[in-house]
């Protein structure tokens, strides 16, 4: 794609992303209905960001039996822009299907922070304080296996970037990264080519030919591959509905990964922008992440 095409491509995506979030963003599509995995609501002091995070953590049945002793795998799971930390369990059947597998699910709170180290406010560190507090915390609070193998994370939408982003930037600690309906261009985002949602982006990552625009493209970042990062990279899963505006974003991506050899799956699925996709996402990538537990052997 040149850049010419790719630019307006980036406007096109931009307006509808507007559109769409106000239309979808909020909108509870799908609750929970026979649920027995347990749900609780939590909160981290946070000394990067400076106040309170909270985050909800869904623990299987099993987890709280007085003779269970056995450490869980962790998965992830980041949240959408407008959204909050409550959506993936409030707006899926996520603690339904959750009782299906022997995993602890955390959902971090991220506002509309793009999972990044804001450049311009000094406590909205939407990266750091996942990695080096929360991270470090489940691990502390929860009987987790504690090591990459058995960590994972994905998300929807800016949640699909950010989880694609710390599965590329932090590969000894991820062992599986997910996207749903990624936006995966977020780092060339801005208010002239995406109008509101550029100019959040632009708070967040600065001038267009800033060092953090640079250090947070994933496009760039796969480009650079080197053959040991490539080796040392978490299996990647990347979903998009056919009928989602991001889906030219993610059939882009989707080509940089197998021109790079990166290993990874790309699901297409008749969809939109919205809850009824990521509900059925969020219980494929469960599915998968049960999977290559029990291929490698390490569950």
């Amino acid at each position: 794609m040149n850049a010419d095409r790719s630019r307006c491509f980036v406007r096109i995506c931009l307006l509808v992303f507007v559109l769409a979030f106000s239309v979808f963003g909020q909108s509870t599509v799908l609750k929970p209905t026979t649920a027995r995995a347990e749900v609780q609501n939590l909160k981290l002091n946070s000394k990067l960001m400076g106040r309170e995070m909270p985050y909800r953590v869904v623990l299987p049945s099993a987890y709280n039996n007085h003779n269970e002793t056995l450490p869980y795998p962790v998965i992830y799971l980041l949240h959408g822009l407008t959204g909050h930390f409550a959506n993936w369990t409030d707006k899926t059947r996520l603690a339904e299907y959750a009782e299906r597998h022997s995993f602890i699910i955390v959902t971090p709170e991220g506002d509309n922070g793009w999972y990044t180290d804001s450049v311009s406010t000094l406590n909205d560190k939407y990266e750091s304080y996942i990695i080096k507090e929360l991270i470090p915390e489940i691990d502390k609070k929860f009987r987790t296996i504690n090591d990459r193998e058995h960590r994972m994370i994905a998300g929807l939408s800016m949640g699909g970037y950010g989880g694609m982003k710390f599965g590329l930037k932090y590969p000894k600690m991820f062992s599986l990264a997910g996207s749903f309906s990624g936006a995966l261009g977020a780092a060339s985002f801005s208010e002239k080519n995406a109008g509101a949602i550029g100019k959040g982006i632009d708070v967040i990552y600065g001038p267009e030919d800033s060092d953090t625009r640079r250090t947070n493209d994933i496009f760039k970042m796969v480009r650079e591959l080197t053959p040991e990062r490539l080796k040392a990279l978490p299996f990647i899963y990347q979903s998009c509905g056919t009928e989602d505006f991001l889906f030219t974003n993610n059939r882009d991506f989707d080509a940089l990964l197998i021109e790079k050899k990166v290993p990874h799956e790309f699901r297409e699925h008749p969809g939109g922008h919205d809850w009824v996709f990521w509900n059925d996402q969020v219980r494929e990538f469960l599915d998968v992440a049960e999977r290559r537990m029990a291929g490698s052997g390490k569950r």
